[in-house]
């Protein structure tokens, strides 16, 4: 028992560890990015729509107060049947900047997001092209600043990680995950090749267009469902310059809005995560059961062998530590951080809903549903 907790611990130790490491890497634009300008390239933003109507124009009015005002709104309308298009042709008709496109059927073997962003990409004319989500809204300097760190920085993939808003339960619980992943597990700071390496966030990729063309554009990644991820690992494995940074102070997003959207959501993503890897896929989330969930378990055992006590309080301590550090920097709902074991419970049990539906095929989103 004394050699498990031991075990235990330094794998807790190495987390922590990469994620201290990963917390400078994952910086905010500096000072001087904030400033803007008025003149520049074009940027090409691309707004992928499927029954977005409460929300588009929110979205499109964020960007159109940009203070970087060169740009293009594209918004393909991926065959809503609700008002997203009424929505979109009442914003166009007052800004010249903003177009809407018809989305054409999906062709087989392609996602719907995927065949969206395709269409998209082939009728863009900036010299930036800046994919986007109908969820998201942008502060006026997130365009300017995020140009200027890919220019300065000769970037061909800077992905902006917005701050996620969580309001409901299941949200505070699950949501915050999202930054768990990214900045506990993945050694970001190492580099390389290889397409472990490789993440990026859907809700804001401003890529070169030069280089969006080199990796093939979405249809590289035409059948995945974590499109953004698989881009981003295009990107690595091609020796591409790919940058993440903190955008929670430019952009925000609420992903779902209920614990059915939540669900349904992270089961199409979790799996799809790991690509075909199953051993990868597994091994996330032992490490995940047995470093951030088993310690909790763990205070049941201790009148039986009180002996592992010390061990179990300083686990439990430093998972506490690491959550309030993360929630603090993304500003995540503290609250979450007291509901850490239930968060996590709660993400496995969706982990194992994504592996069942993905190998029977029934992954479902907006409507589709996607094969194994």
């Amino acid at each position: 028992m004394v050699i498990f907790q031991f075990l235990l611990t330094s794998a807790l130790l190495v987390l922590a560890a990469n994620f201290v490491i990963n917390w400078f890497w994952f910086r905010k634009p500096g000072p001087g990015l904030a400033r803007g300008k008025e003149e520049g390239p074009l940027v090409s933003i691309l707004i992928p729509a499927r029954n977005e109507e409460h929300r588009i124009g929110v979205c499109i009015g964020s960007l159109l107060a940009q203070s970087h005002t060169a740009i293009e709104v594209l918004v393909l309308n991926d065959h809503s049947t609700d008002g997203t298009e009424a929505v979109v042709r009442d914003l166009a008709a007052r800004d010249s900047r903003v177009c809407v496109i018809q989305g054409k059927a999906l062709p087989e073997g392609w996602t719907g997001k995927g065949w969206a962003c395709q269409q998209l990409g082939d009728q863009a004319r900036g010299e930036w092209l800046l994919f986007t989500d109908a969820d998201t809204r942008h502060a006026p300097l997130a365009v300017a600043s995020a140009l200027h760190e890919a220019v300065q920085g000769r970037r061909d993939l800077l992905s902006l990680w917005p701050r996620q808003l969580a309001l409901t339960w299941s949200e505070i619980m699950v949501i915050p995950f999202v930054h768990v992943l990214l900045l506990f597990f993945l050694p970001h700071w190492m580099p390389g090749r290889s397409r472990s390496l490789g993440a990026a966030n859907g809700q804001f990729l401003l890529f070169k267009r030069k280089s969006y063309r080199e990796i093939g554009g979405h249809e590289a990644v035409k059948g995945h469902l974590v499109d953004d991820v698989a881009l981003a690992r295009e990107m690595k494995v091609r020796g591409l310059r790919l940058a993440n940074l903190d955008g929670s102070d430019l952009v925000e997003c609420r992903m779902y809005e209920n614990a059915g959207q939540l669900w349904e959501g992270f089961t199409k993503n979790l799996r799809a995560g790991c690509e075909g890897s199953l051993a990868g896929f597994l091994f996330l989330f032992g490490i995940q059961t047995v470093v951030l969930f088993l310690p909790f378990v763990m205070l049941a055992l201790v009148p039986y062998a009180p002996q592992i006590l010390p061990w179990v309080c300083f686990q439990i301590l430093v998972v506490l530590v690491l959550r309030l550090a993360l929630a603090l920097k993304c500003r995540q709902p503290l609250f979450s951080v007291l509901l850490h074991p239930f968060g996590q419970l709660f993400v496995l049990a969706i982990a194992c809903n994504s592996w069942l539906k993905t190998a029977k095929g029934e992954v479902t989103w907006k409507g589709r549903t996607y094969g194994g």
